[in-house]
């Protein structure tokens, strides 16, 4: 590892007031584009041909999003992004790497030299430690929230990535509450909860007659976000064919219903956000590079949970009030958690973030008997559980039967899927609405699933909403 900092953070009475990312550039020494200089001025920047790279690149021989480079406390990394031919440094091909001043890359025909500046660019750190609901008190929530205070007040398009979890429709809510049109709608609409045959209608709206059951007119969700902030979650959801439709609404704030003729004018602030990797799918060539770029006009990449420990014990503490007033020990009784506890708390990758986070506190509130919770109350259910039961016998059965790793965790994700659908469909009386709550899914991925390992028919009663 690098031990030459590429980011490093002021502290001023032991609070951290900025940070400051070291200068510096990628030259070109040999390709189509010899002699082109590019300074790393942000704290992740990509390479290739793509028109929403950094530094793009007529090289032929490169990819779309090639490879990006990311500033850490440790240095800089460089990291592939699954190229068709490779990232090479010093003649060897990598995955990731560290990068040292002089070193050569090369990415298809063309050679870049990685080198230092002198000096250093100051990243802003909001002084507040919440916002709105978002709360963070380390350096990369507050670098966050800087971001989020400067570009609520305007209505530039933002796209928010993250792991499921991590608070991506807060973060939309909260530039709602902070811009100038928070008075006026916040529409959440999720991609990947709308029948494919049914989208066009529900983000355009559709005329009467324009198609069978479509008995009235019908505002779409542009049209009822007018003069507010529309959240489009799950972006990467949305089917191809009909991303042209949305870029075109993004460049003209017009809409036009399925089956109209008239387009009608939308004053809408935009806010994306998706779990996925926009800029693989753009290479993929399943997501449109002419719309991703429409989108990521101002770009939040939310940490996961696991890379922002030291806001677990505040976020613990907010959830604890937070379902204390909804627990059976009465409103206002005070709970808290033992130090061991929250250590161990801390130290939990927690793959399910701050939702995870969440649930398992107001799972312990609602079932413990005394108000100060150990680890006995709080670990999360993943660790409570006995050890899968695979199908077949034990991992060292599917490698005894030569059984190959891809086919072996299928069929432990296809027993585990099974299982658990079966089991909260049990609990909530196959009610699918309240099944998919408690399971974290939309109604329609969870009536998919359960279809597809025949726990329900086509329909059900059970299905509508209470």
């Amino acid at each position: 590892m690098n031990d030459d900092p590429a980011l490093t953070t002021v502290f001023v009475d032991r609070k951290a007031t900025k940070r400051k990312l070291r200068k510096s550039r990628l030259v070109v020494e040999d390709g189509p584009q010899k002699g082109k200089r590019l300074n790393i001025a942000s704290e992740r920047m990509t390479i290739g041909r793509s028109g929403i790279c950094d530094l793009q690149l007529t090289d032929n021989g490169a990819s779309g999003t090639h490879c990006e480079i990311i500033a850490k406390e440790t240095g800089f990394l460089l990291r592939d992004l699954g190229s068709t031919n490779g990232t090479w440094v010093a003649g060897v091909r990598v995955r990731e790497a560290w990068l040292e001043p002089g070193m050569p890359l090369r990415i298809g025909n063309t050679v870049i030299r990685f080198e230092h500046g002198s000096g250093s660019i100051e990243i802003d750190l909001s002084r507040r430690e919440q916002f709105y609901d978002l709360v963070g008190h380390g350096v990369r929530m507050r670098e966050i929230f800087a971001v989020l205070e400067k570009v609520a007040a305007s209505d530039l398009t933002v796209l928010v990535r993250g792991e499921t979890g991590t608070g991506k429709e807060l973060v939309a809510r909260a530039i709602h509450r902070a811009s100038k049109r928070s008075q006026r709608p916040l529409v959440v609409q999720d991609c990947s909860a709308i029948p494919a045959n049914l989208i066009e209608s529900i983000l355009f709206g559709h005329e009467r007659g324009s198609f069978t059951g479509a008995a009235d007119r019908k505002r779409g969700c542009f049209e009822v976000a007018d003069g507010g902030t529309l959240f489009l979650d799950e972006i990467g959801e949305l089917d191809i064919s009909l991303q042209p439709n949305l870029l075109r609404v993004l460049e003209t704030r017009e809409v036009q219903r399925v089956g109209g003729t008239r387009m009608i004018p939308v004053d809408v602030r935009v806010v994306a956000a998706t779990n996925r990797d926009l800029r693989q799918m753009v290479n993929e060539g399943t997501f449109r590079e002419d719309l991703y770029y429409r989108l990521s006009v101002v770009q939040v990449d939310l940490p996961p949970l696991r890379e922002r420990t030291e806001d677990i014990p505040e976020l613990a503490r907010q959830f604890l009030e937070e379902s204390s007033k909804r627990g059976h020990h009465g409103e206002g009784e005070h709970f808290t958690i033992t130090r061991d506890a929250m250590h161990k708390l801390q130290a939990y990758p927690w793959p399910g973030n701050v939702r995870e986070l969440k649930n398992t506190i107001e799972r312990a509130v609602s079932l413990a008997d005394q108000t100060e919770l150990g680890m006995h109350d709080l670990l999360p259910a993943s660790q409570k559980t006995p050890p899968v039961v695979f199908p077949g016998g034990t991992a060292e059965q599917f490698v005894d039967n030569e059984i190959p790793f891809k086919d072996a965790k299928q069929k432990v994700v296809d027993a585990f899927e099974a299982q658990y659908l079966k089991a909260v469909l049990d609990k909530h009386g196959d009610n699918i609405s309240r099944s998919a709550r408690a399971a974290g899914l939309t109604r329609y991925h969870l009536r998919e699933l359960a279809k597809r390992y025949g726990l329900r028919g086509e329909t059900n009663a059970a299905d509508d909403e209470d």
